[in-house]
């Protein structure tokens, strides 16, 4: 007999009925796509993450899964690893439990169909794309190049105000590119097209702090450049701040960990990553948010200081991975810091 209509599978996760299954590589990108769905259910009522039944819902009907109640079967036999991957909830140290059918089926119900469809529809296109251009991408590490500005300690201008330069310099090599005097950190925002006009860029990845975020810079980076930019978020740009943090991170998965261990303290770093639309987040060619957490104690101490800092990058998740995005981040930082500790030649 043919299915009622209300076992088969939704119509948005029909595309998938037609695409190659879930490979384990393709499990964070997926994840990060269903992150950015809004969850319709209260939050008293929410025993699973919805990324993690959306994915397992989309694992399934990849696999051959054509009703709800053959995608509920895959979830209940997936092993632990599979559960643990797609992002379900841990119940134990090595035990992660799945939603039962009848929560599988209320969440895709109440979901909005157009734009399950769109997001499914975005991954399924970044994953696809030919093989070529991916070992393309893996043979050429896009540069990184840093934007930054410092005050020059017991130097002085001739009206007697310290000099403060705004630079830009390469991740790998510390060069620093181009540089130029501006009147203080409040000049560095109009600093910063003058400091890169000349420079070619075309292809490259600019990272700088929150001074710098503002949505005609991004643009200008993007359209006038042919750039990409990773730029941090912080409270001088409010409202992207709150949607950034609006995000429920708590149901994104980990995709990237550090531990360092230097100058008599640890330190402990993890990103979260989710995909996202520029009209989303009101912010030009907007790809990509990311939280770190970064835990900091020193050593013959119990106390852990945290610090929550979110970035913003056009990059998609098919240009960087989180790992690279985790590498960006660090190779700015550690510029800031270099920076903080002396100054550039000139």
């Amino acid at each position: 007999m043919p299915a009622e209509p209300s076992s088969s599978i939704p119509a948005a996760l029909a595309p998938l009925a037609h695409a190659d299954p879930l490979r384990p590589a393709d499990t964070p990108g997926l994840l990060a796509y269903l992150a950015t769905i809004h969850d319709p259910r209260r939050a008293s009522g929410r025993r699973h993450p919805l990324p993690a039944i959306l994915a397992m819902a989309a694992a399934a009907v990849l696999t051959g899964a054509r009703s709800v109640t053959a995608i509920a079967e895959w979830a209940a036999d997936a092993p632990q690893p599979v559960r643990a991957a797609l992002g379900a909830r841990r119940d134990g140290p090595d035990r992660w439990v799945v939603p039962a059918e009848a929560t599988i089926r209320r969440t895709l119900a109440r979901l909005d169909p157009t734009a399950l469809a769109a997001v499914l529809g975005t991954w399924l296109a970044d994953r696809d794309r030919p093989a070529q251009q991916q070992q393309q991408r893996q043979r050429r590490r896009r540069r990184a190049v840093a934007v930054d500005g410092k005050t020059l300690r017991g130097a002085k201008r001739g009206d007697g105000r310290q000099v403060h330069l705004l630079a830009c310099m390469d991740h790998a090599t510390r060069a620093v590119l181009a540089q130029r005097h501006v009147d203080g950190a409040p000049g560095e925002v109009p600093g910063l097209v003058p400091l890169l006009a000349e420079v070619d860029l075309a292809g490259v990845v600019i990272t700088a702090d929150a001074l710098h975020t503002h949505a005609a810079t991004a643009e200008w980076l993007v359209t006038g450049k042919q750039a990409h930019y990773l730029l941090t978020v912080k409270a001088n740009q409010p409202t992207l701040l709150d949607r950034c943090q609006a995000i429920p991170w708590r149901d994104v998965p980990v995709a990237d960990h550090t531990r360092d261990r230097a100058h008599g303290r640890v330190e402990l770093r993890t990103l979260k990553v989710v995909s996202v639309h520029a009209q989303q987040l009101g912010f030009p060619h907007a790809a990509q948010l990311i939280q770190v957490t970064r835990k900091t104690r020193e050593l013959g101490t119990r106390r852990w200081r945290v610090v929550v800092v979110y970035a913003i990058t056009s990059l998609t998740f098919a240009q960087a991975r989180p790992a690279r995005l985790a590498d960006l981040l660090r190779g700015h930082w550690a510029i800031e810091i270099c920076q903080a500790g002396c100054a550039y030649g000139m």
